[in-house]
């Protein structure tokens, strides 16, 4: 893939600030109520990450944070968007559920006409948008009938991935999307017929080392020629480079604390695809 030439175009991004991080409950192996959480810091580093974004091009729209929603942050998780039509989330954990209403209400308010899903399901967490197709995971935060109310609600046909590791608790920790029809992932967080998908729809995608999918390396965000990714997945940015990518390196190691990056922070208002 060396020579290849990437073109990058310009997204339009929802974050939401971590005014009100921590880690008050545990519902991830990455989450450990007796380590300390530095707020400031979280607030810092994600700063970092919304600079990188406007520095790049891209528009970033401000989700309000909540009072009592720690994970708030990860906007990611709260809807799937794709032109002027949404999925919403319907959370798979109680201390996460009326985050849900309020990714609605914003985007609602926002011109966006959303679908209240009547199974599990937690957004752009497991259903990524790459090209004209849904990848849709399942196997701990989303039921598999949500990917069908994904298919009908947004007109994108899915295609089912089942998460086996509870460290790559959703597919966008396992998985990331380079372009329209490249991405990258780690085959052990995936069973057998999803590794033999991954390799039938796209065989030449880069296949990352469990160590630096460790480091949630695959929670990244590309605009098709820039990948903003972890600050320590150094042996996954260099072979990004090697395949015509930009990669930005970003520090959040703070927000790692509660098991989410680059990606679980950033809900793509996706366009309408041609």
């Amino acid at each position: 893939m060396a020579g290849t030439v990437r073109v990058a175009r310009r997204r339009r991004y929802v974050m939401c600030r971590p005014e009100h991080f921590a880690v008050r409950y545990a519902i991830n192996p990455w989450m450990d109520v007796d380590v300390p959480v530095d707020r400031a810091l979280a607030l810092r580093q994600w700063e970092e990450l919304r600079r990188t974004y406007v520095s790049l091009g891209h528009e970033v729209l401000l989700l309000p944070p909540e009072p009592g929603l720690p994970d708030m942050v990860f906007a990611a998780n709260g809807a799937v968007v794709v032109g002027d039509r949404a999925l919403g989330a319907r959370f798979a954990h109680a201390e996460r559920a009326a985050e849900a209403g309020h990714h609605r209400a914003w985007l609602s308010a926002h011109g966006v006409a959303v679908e209240t899903p009547e199974h599990v399901g937690e957004g752009e967490g497991d259903l990524l948008v790459v090209g004209r197709t849904l990848l849709a995971g399942t196997g701990f935060r989303t039921a598999p009938a949500a990917h069908e109310e994904a298919a009908r609600t947004l007109g994108l046909p899915v295609v089912p991935l089942r998460l086996v590791d509870p460290r790559y608790y959703h597919l966008d920790t396992a998985l990331a999307v380079l372009g329209d029809d490249d991405v990258a992932y780690l085959p052990e967080a995936f069973d057998a017929e999803g590794v033999a998908t991954l390799r039938r729809l796209f065989p030449d995608a880069l296949e990352v080392a469990a160590d630096e999918a460790a480091l949630l390396a695959l929670n990244a965000v590309s605009d098709g020629r820039h990948v903003v990714l972890p600050a320590a997945a150094v042996r996954t940015a260099d072979a990004l480079a090697a395949r015509g990518y930009s990669p930005v390196p970003v520090d959040l190691s703070e927000l790692l604390k509660a098991g989410g990056s680059v990606k679980c922070c950033t809900l793509e208002l996706h366009a309408r695809p041609a």
